[in-house]
């Protein structure tokens, strides 16, 4: 099973995650990405990829 992390002091709250694999990510009351779950259907690492500040690690 994968184990997600955030960078919170590098999240700027864009939501790509979220938008792209609901399952595994939501939006804070914080404006800021928070993992919900560590395994889901979608590719983990390509959303990864996708964060435009690198705030995702997934090991």
């Amino acid at each position: 099973m994968a184990k997600i992390t955030i960078d919170e002091s590098l999240c700027t709250g864009c939501g790509l995650c979220a938008a792209n694999c609901p399952d595994c990510f939501e939006m804070g009351d914080d404006n800021l990405a928070h993992v919900l779950a560590n395994s889901c259907g979608c590719d983990l690492k390509e959303v990864a990829d996708q964060c435009p500040v690198t705030a995702i690690a997934v090991a």
